[in-house]
Order: structure tokens, then sequence, then C-alpha cells
């Protein structure tokens, strides 16, 4: 079998081998395109509304122009003060990513991950809280030699920085750049000034690809493409011409207002392309194939390339996601589930597990702070695998607890990740070992049994925002354990973002009783991972194997606990 693998050195090898010992899928040989002597740098701007697909639209051209053999690399500029997103509620802004680096990032570098298979970092993820703080560290350091420190040239020069650190440091062929917010907003009118005087100083090497709405009024019966052509004009008043256009639309758009688009844009035709809703993300690449995107960035940036892209694997999966009849029901409990992006990392994993397992994921999100001993045989009694959400904070928590009881006495494969992970301890403390009153001193400072405690290191620490444990970190595995059994090898490297850590004190307590230790980091021998033997499937990790999931290498984690809950489902 032969990889092919791109010039990033980030690239992780798409062989989904683990599924079965007789189960892998290549990838063909590709021709490599000439190496390229300049980086290519794309902007994907968005107007009209907000959460149109900009980051899919990036992530699904990264597909497309890594399947042709080039290396590329996708970053997001957030335009909101905060130096990360990692103190946000996942009601404002959705589940925080954790890169192998420990940064913690926008929900977007999950799709980047997802789709590309190429390993980001802080550099992939920058806010205006980010610039600021590191143009006034330069100004209390005099690097400014006392001149007055302004948006333009300072601000904006930083961001200019910002974009080509990547490419200096990886050498890639393109790096895609996506502007957060909608034009028009005042909070990102320093990037777009910052991508404009790029524009002049790179030339025929900067692309700017402009993503709009075109809705659709049904009193009238009649699509209105009016708010492109203003969202079009507000970015030419910053001093931006797109060069491409791709419509979001819930109908089919006739060719002549496409046209009519294009001439008001003042946009090639060719270059006007639509993006009609999907039955699911991962068809964007192909449909933006169909559209032509790739070839059009090749050509509008004068890169050379006789190759097709190679998109057998991802023409497989999603034969595989559609075309499933059987189905896997999986609970995920968690209090966030009212707004689903809180999880997106887990459900995007699980449904990459449960398609290359020729199943069709059925995920049903139960609130935990909504649950209770008297409903929880009802809500969990049709389901074959359950998940414990990560999360902080009590609220929620005695609904995760009682649904560790009943999945452990009714023997349900149950994952639990990160604080899920610490409700097992939790929960396996009070009802197995007897300790009355058992807890993390999170949610009870003054409980008797602390069995989940506060970090040594995180003791002194004030701060809220990026102090916690984070980024990979190794885990050795006990032979012969489940997750030992997946992975296939016997130390692994998962992500972390937590604070409380399983009291080493109450180890021996837990081993006695049936609930062993098996993943520990190797320096600090924290415990990483628990599972009960005894159990169909029932582990804990403190870390989040959702955050090294992709749709060409899914979790091998994740893919046991499938197995498990298909298992389970045909008992």
């Amino acid at each position: 079998m032969k990889t092919v693998k791109p010039a990033n050195p980030n690239y992780q090898t798409s062989i989904i081998d683990f599924l079965s010992p007789h189960t892998q899928f290549p990838i063909p040989n590709f021709k490599l395109p000439t190496q390229l002597k300049e980086t290519k740098y794309i902007f994907v701007t968005g107007g009209v509304v907000s959460s149109l697909g900009k980051g899919i639209i990036s992530s699904s051209l990264a597909r497309l122009l890594l399947s042709r053999g080039f290396s590329v690399t996708v970053q997001k500029f957030d335009p909101y003060i905060n130096i990360d997103p990692g103190t946000l509620n996942p009601y404002e802004h959705g589940e925080c990513y954790v890169t192998s680096d420990g940064h913690e990032a926008d929900l977007d570098l999950g799709h980047y991950e997802r789709f590309t298979n190429i390993k980001t970092s802080r550099a992939n993820n920058v806010t205006t809280g980010r610039i600021y703080r590191d143009v006034i560290e330069k100004e209390r350091r005099g690097d400014y030699l006392g001149k007055t420190v302004q948006i333009v040239p300072h601000i904006t020069d930083e961001i200019k920085r910002s974009v080509k650190r990547l490419s200096e440091e990886g050498d890639y062929d393109f790096v895609i750049t996506e502007i957060g917010g909608t034009v028009g907003d005042i909070e990102s009118t320093p990037y777009l000034e910052a991508v404009r005087q790029l524009k002049w100083e790179l030339g025929k090497n900067a692309l700017f690809i402009h993503l709009t709405y075109v809705p659709y009024i049904k009193a009238a019966k009649e699509l209105k493409t009016k708010p492109t052509q203003h969202s079009v004009k507000m970015l030419q008043q910053t001093g931006i011409q797109p060069d491409v256009l791709v419509l979001r639309t819930e109908k089919e758009l006739p060719p002549s207002m496409c046209r009519k688009v294009a001439l008001f844009c003042n946009v090639s035709p060719e270059a006007v392309i639509q993006s009609l809703d999907a039955k699911s993300i991962y068809e964007v690449p192909l449909m933006m194939h169909d559209q032509k995107l790739d070839e059009i960035v090749l050509e509008k940036t004068a890169t050379e390339c006789d190759s097709e892209p190679d998109l057998k694997d991802w023409n497989l999966f999603l034969d595989k996601l559609h075309n499933a009849e059987k189905v896997v029901n999986i609970a995920l409990v968690g209090k966030y589930v009212e707004l689903q992006d809180a999880y997106k990392s887990i459900s995007e994993s699980l449904s990459h597990a449960a398609a290359w397992l020729d199943r069709k994921l059925n995920l049903v999100y139960i609130h935990s702070e909504k649950l209770t001993e008297s409903d929880v045989a009802s809500k969990l009694g049709e389901m074959d695998g359950v998940i414990i959400a990560p999360g902080f904070g009590k609220r929620g928590i005695e609904g995760k607890l009682v649904a560790l009881k009943w999945c452990r006495e009714h023997d349900v494969p149950t994952f639990g990740i990160c604080l899920g992970m610490q409700c097992m301890v939790i929960e396996y403390a009070r009802n197995v070992l007897g300790l009355k009153g058992a807890n993390s001193v999170e949610m009870d400072p003054g409980t008797p049994y602390p069995v989940i405690d506060l970090m040594e290191e995180q003791k002194e620490i004030s701060n809220k925002g990026g102090t916690m444990r984070l980024g990979a970190y190794d885990c050795d595995l006990t032979p012969g354990s489940i997750p030992a059994e997946a992975y296939g090898k016997k130390r692994v490297s998962e992500r972390h973002r937590h604070r409380y850590e399983f009291n080493e004190k109450f180890r021996k307590d837990f081993e006695d009783n049936g609930l062993k230790c098996v993943g520990v980091n190797p320096e600090t021998k924290l415990v990483e991972v628990v599972e009960a033997p005894d159990k169909r499937w029932f582990v804990g990790t403190q870390y989040h194997p959702e955050y090294q999931s992709t749709v060409l290498n899914p979790n091998p984690l994740f893919v046991s606990f499938m197995k498990a809950a298909i298992a389970y489902s045909e008992r």
C-alpha cells in the first residue's frame, strides 16, 4: 500500500486500516504539481448575514487543493477582542477547539482539520485581542521608536505579519485565510484594510473569495440578488474587488441570475458560483469541484496543475455516509444540547466512525439538567451507546450521574469524555465504593471524598484564560485494555483541556473495586483513562479524542466505541 504525503510536515496519512484487518483505503498515486516558487494567499470574506459557511467553503477549497497534491493550510481571523474563545460561553460561540500546541481556538479550526487531516496551531487562529495585545506589548518595549501607534499602519501591519507567518513557518503552496464576521461590521474593518494592502503587495499571488446570501422570498416566489450587490458594493468601498463570488442559496439559481450578479459586481461570469444547501457538509467539496472553484482559483493565481483532484476516499466516505441502511442510536448527555455546535467535534467524530462502519448515526441529545431517575430508563432504554459530554461547572452534573448509574447497571456501552470521565469516577465512588458525598472539588470544595481534585499546578492560578492543562500530552495505555486494543499501541498522544484531575489517593480503592486506571501520563503519572473491564464498554478519558478525528482518519477510540454500540444493538 502506498500513500502520498504532500509537502506539509503536519499532514496525517489517511489510511483507515484499524476498522478491521481487511479494511484498507489506500490513496492512489497522483501526479504532484511542479513546486511553486511563491505562496498563494486566498482571502475568504462574507456578506449579508453571518453563519453562511465561510469555514466550510475554506475547508472544502483546501480539501480540493490538497487532493491535487498542493501543500495547503487554513487560518481564521476573528474580530472579537477576546484573546481566544477559551472563556466564551458555548451558547455564545459554540465549542472551543483545542490545537495540539495548546491553543484554545474557534470551532472552524475543527472543520479545517476534519476536512484536511492537517494539524493546526495557534498561528491558525488570530483574534483582535491578540493583535492589539501584541502591538501594545511592542509599544511598551519601545519597538516603535516613540511613534504614535495607530490602527494604520501598526495594527494592520501586525495582521499582515500574522497572515504571512504560516507560510514562513510551513512552506505552503496556498494559505487560505478566513475573515470572521460580515463585511460592514466595524470590528472587521482593520482586517479588510490589512488584506487590501496585501493584495497590492502580492499581486497575482492573492485572491479574494466573497461568500454572500441570495434569499428566497416565499410570498413573492422570487430569489433576490440585491443583498449580494449591496454586500459587494460595501466590500468595494474598502478597496477590495472580489475575484470569485460564492452565492449561498436554498434554491438553484438560473444562469441569467448569475450573469446579472457578475455584471453588477464586476466579476467574470464563470467566477460566480452557487452553493446550494447540502445534506452533509462533506458534500460541499464535491459541489465546489463541480462548480469548478478549484480550477478558477488555479487559473486566477496562474498556478499550473495537470492533475485532477484525487477524491476516491472522500467519495467512498460519502457513499457509506448516505447509503448505510442500519441505524445505530447514540445518546449524548450534556447541558448545552440546545446549541449542538457546543459538541460539534464529538458529533462529527461519531458520524465519521458510524459511516466507516456502515451505519447511519441517529444522535439523540439529552439535557442532563432535566434527566432524573424517574425518566432515565425511558430516555436511554432504546440507546445503543451513551456519551457523557465534557463541560465545566456543577449545572447538570446530577443528571450525568443518573445516566452513568443507569448505564453501568444495565451494561450499556458508555463513553465519558473529560468532565464525563470525572463524573464516571464520582458515580462509581458513591454507588460502588460507598463513599457518600464523594465529588469533585470543582462542584463541592468541602466534599469529604475529593475523588476529583484541582491539579497541583493550577492551585496558584487566578486568571481563567489560557491557563488550563491544554494541548497534546502522551498517555501510556495498559496492554489488553480497551483503549490499548483500539489504538493498537501502548503510547498515544491526545489533546487536553481541564483543570481538575483524578485523585491518586483513591486509586487503589477504585482498582480494588473494578474501575481500573488503564491510561497514565508517563511524566506526571496523571490518570488519563479509566475502564470497567467487566462491562461491555465502559471507558472514560480525561483527554478529548474528538479533537483528533477526521473524515479520512476517524479516532480509533470512537471507532471502538461505535463497534461496541453496534454489537449491543444486535444483541
